[in-house]
């Protein structure tokens, strides 16, 4: 079996195990191709040939696995999570496991599934095109966007820690004044951020959204509308609980759902895909890419399998 593996050597903190994990699938005789996901890379180039292999391993943070999703979008190309960033939050909600031997197991044998991909548009600027960025867990502007900007330099130490101190740093976040296009129609809010969920876990294993379902064509759209971080407790409470029963109430989250959305802020509030800080405040817009990403995941996966998996042929 040949597998093109793309490496981001700039995530997560300390070994993630990467180079065992190609050991333990060249022992069971595959071939390995490994290319490196620099700063200044294209992720698109390094991705060029990808139908020309069995597998791809993404091995990064959720960045650089939503990236190679959006890449690779629509061509039923088997994608492996392998999580070696700080949240890796892709391979938690698909319950991936965290073991290279597991991971390589489950690359070669695993089955595959299909699910939504958000797609972010943020409007063209200076006469170049609108840029467009894909997101496999979630996209937000406004305090989930200062958090990871405040914890990018301490994610290499600290790891998860870093959105903890991220969060302590913005205790008083900007509150806006929201204007929501969903599907089609608008409506007025207010509150300190809005997120599109793809996936319903966050960090710490928290669910946002009880109604988050990678693979119904749907975002959950959560607005943040506490004035302050603490007015969260409740809510981050609640999410807490869930794991001892089904707590669905948010307190302070309005929550709703939809296949396309366009969000303005007045003032406007900075942007953020799957933990990447984005150069650009609102307006922005998003819609979704029905089942356009292939992901391996092993048999503790919650999600139905492919009508075909996929397979262990070379």
């Amino acid at each position: 079996m040949n597998i093109l593996l793309v490496n981001n050597l700039r995530s997560g903190i300390g070994d993630s195990g990467v180079f065992e994990f190609v050991r333990e699938l060249g022992a069971r005789r595959c071939e390995v191709t490994m290319r490196f996901l620099n700063e200044d890379a294209d992720i698109d180039h390094l991705l060029r040939d990808a139908s020309g292999y069995a597998r791809v391993v993404a091995a990064g943070g959720d960045g650089t696995v939503s990236a190679s999703a959006y890449a690779l979008r629509g061509t039923g190309i088997p994608l492996l999570p392998y999580p070696a960033g700080t949240g890796n939050l892709v391979a938690r909600n698909l319950n991936l496991p965290l073991d290279p031997l597991a991971l390589a197991l489950t690359t070669i044998a695993g089955r595959t599934i299909s699910i939504d991909l958000g797609e972010m548009t943020l409007p063209a600027r200076d006469g170049m095109e609108p840029v467009r960025k894909g997101f496999v867990v979630a996209a937000g502007a406004g305090f989930d966007a200062k958090i990871m900007e405040s914890a990018r330099g301490l994610k290499s130490t600290l790891g998860e820690g870093a959105y903890i101190i991220g969060a302590m740093q913005n205790l008083t976040p900007t509150l806006s004044r929201f204007s929501l296009t969903l599907d089609g129609a608008t409506f007025e809010t207010e509150g300190i951020a809005v997120l599109l969920m793809n996936l319903a876990r966050a960090q710490f294993d928290l669910v946002v959204a009880h109604g988050a379902d990678a693979q119904d064509g749907m975002l959950e759209v959560v607005v943040v509308k506490t004035p302050s971080p603490a007015g969260l407790l409740p809510a981050i409470w609640a999410a807490m609980l869930d794991r001892l029963g089904d707590h669905p109430d948010r307190p302070g989250l309005e929550i709703h759902a939809a296949s396309t959305a366009h969000v303005t802020a007045e003032p406007s509030l900075s942007l953020e895909y799957d933990g990447e800080v984005l150069d650009a405040r609102t307006p922005f817009s998003a819609t979704v890419l029905p089942r356009a990403a292939t992901f391996i995941v092993s048999e503790a996966s919650p999600l139905p399998e492919d009508q075909f998996g996929a397979g262990t042929d070379d």
